[in-house]
């Protein structure tokens, strides 16, 4: 078995000039990689930092973070990525869970040591340190349903040979140039960013998501792999036709598209636009049980699928447990075939005896063993690819000293997919700027409440237990 760190190595010997992360200010060559990240790496060791521990890393999603990142498994420790721009008391919340040996890029303040920033290659070679294999390749954060982050630590090294299979089952070619549109915090593009560099690969990472900048880096850098939530895909497709089709995308081979559900009217635009056989899509969660897989052209002959299980197995289950019959709508369960897959800090994952286990999410399954979706979770709501926790949101709000309660739901949105509205009883009058700063404090920006409507009667009756479901339904059109 090979490490990340020993195929770069390879890489970077073979061909050192070859670019390996492009961002807005510069490109990294492999050795310039390399080389930055055995600085850091270095600077870890000395402090300590070893085989199994957490470096948390919330550093921009540029080519700071895949050095943090490639530094932390030099040492055999795991990264642990969380927002760069995270509220301090969510951040602290996260630390108090990682326990981690280091932090970089932020203050750890009194939950961890810190590098604040990254130590720039001094030109002295010094000696490599041995080679060592991280035992969990990564531990990403999520917020949590109970309003508490968990993190999801993976149990499977951080080596290349399992990347490799991650690659092939996701059209991520070897030495592919594949642009990563989402932040680096996020599973999916931390995931398929490693998978590109691992694979002697370059990635893009071009920071704030534009519609117009995308399909020009495509051109620009001959991107052949893109990630893509489906409200990007949504911006692309609004684009003027004489901006969108000015740009030559003819290298790009694979657009994977994940995080959220993708309207119907929206994957037969891009269907139509650039082909079946180029548009995929991934299921999954960061748990990784298991995943489906859909390509454009069979997702015509199984229109509104998110395609078949090929990593793991999945199931359709009332909720006594029992297995549903083709066509019954039931909670999805997911089984790992290889046996488990991830371990949670914070949280008890939902499983049976059996070694089923549910991420609560409701579909059915066709036939020929294809799964559709109904719901992301009864209570998540997904803005923009993003999953957001409703009691999350709720105890930021309920903190507020006029706040006698309140429920967040999530209402269709054009653009995002869903916004986040708020419901809200009050003691005394608040501004609706109030209320937004107010969880500006406290929550990544993507949390905070879009809308917010005033109610007279407590939201929750005697035993705290809020009907979301209804209160959304009554606020929905027809």
């Amino acid at each position: 078995m090979t490490s990340i760190p020993a195929a770069l190595r390879a890489f970077a010997a073979a061909k050192p000039d070859a670019p390996a992360v492009t961002d807005t200010k510069a490109t990294l060559s492999r050795r310039e990689l390399l080389d930055r990240a055995d600085t850091v790496a270095h600077a870890l060791h000395d402090q300590g930092v070893g085989v199994g521990d957490l470096v948390s890393i919330g550093l921009p999603s540029d080519a700071s973070h895949v050095v943090a990142s490639i530094a932390t498994w030099l040492v055999g420790a795991t990264p642990q990525p969380v927002a760069a721009n995270m509220p301090r008391a969510e951040l602290d919340a996260v630390l108090e869970l990682a326990k981690p040996a280091m932090a970089i890029g932020f203050d750890g303040g009194d939950l961890a040591p810190t590098m604040l920033t990254l130590p720039e290659p001094t030109g002295q070679a010094r000696e490599p340190l041995p080679d060592v294999v991280s035992p969990n390749f990564k531990a990403p954060m999520s917020g949590g349903s109970t309003g508490r982050p968990k993190l999801i630590v993976a149990t499977n090294p951080a080596e290349v040979e399992g990347l490799a299979l991650l690659g092939q089952v996701m059209r991520i070619k070897a030495e592919d140039t594949s642009l990563i549109t989402a932040p680096m915090h996020h599973n999916g593009p931390f995931l398929t960013s490693t998978a590109t560099i691992a694979l002697g690969g370059h990635v893009v990472l071009p920071g704030r998501f534009d519609a117009e900048t995308t399909l020009a880096l495509i051109e620009r850098e001959r991107v052949g792999w893109v990630y893509l939530v489906p409200t990007m895909m949504s911006r692309i497709t609004k684009l003027p036709d004489d901006v969108r089709l000015r740009y030559d995308l003819s290298t790009l081979h694979t657009v994977m598209h994940m995080a959220a559900p993708c309207p119907p009217y929206l994957k037969q635009a891009w269907i139509d636009w650039l082909g079946g056989e180029r548009i995929m899509e991934l299921y999954a969660g960061t748990e990784a049980q298991a995943a489906t897989f859909i390509s454009g052209t069979e997702w015509l002959e199984h229109r509104g699928s998110v395609g078949k299980p090929l990593i793991g197995q999945m199931q359709i289950c009332d909720p006594d447990g029992k297995p549903l019959p083709t066509g019954e709508v039931g909670e999805v369960w997911m089984k790992s075939d290889a046996g488990p897959t991830y371990k949670y800090i914070g949280a008890e994952p939902r499983a049976r005896e059996d070694g089923w286990e549910s991420l609560g999410d409701l579909g059915w399954m066709d036939a020929d063993g294809y799964l559709y979706l109904n719901d992301r979770l009864t209570d998540m709501v997904l803005v923009g690819g993003s999953n957001v926790y409703p009691a999350e949101v709720e105890a930021a709000l309920d903190e507020h000293p006029h706040v006698l309660s309140s429920c967040v739901i999530g209402l269709p949105d054009d653009d995002l997919g869903n916004r986040l509205h708020a419901l809200v009883q009050l003691r005394d009058e608040v501004s609706d700027d109030e209320l937004r700063s107010w969880c500006g404090e406290r929550l990544t920006k993507y949390k905070v409440p879009r809308t917010f409507e005033r109610v007279a009667q407590p939201l929750r009756d005697d035993a705290a237990k809020v009907r979301r479901s209804q209160l959304r339904a009554e606020r929905l059109p027809g």
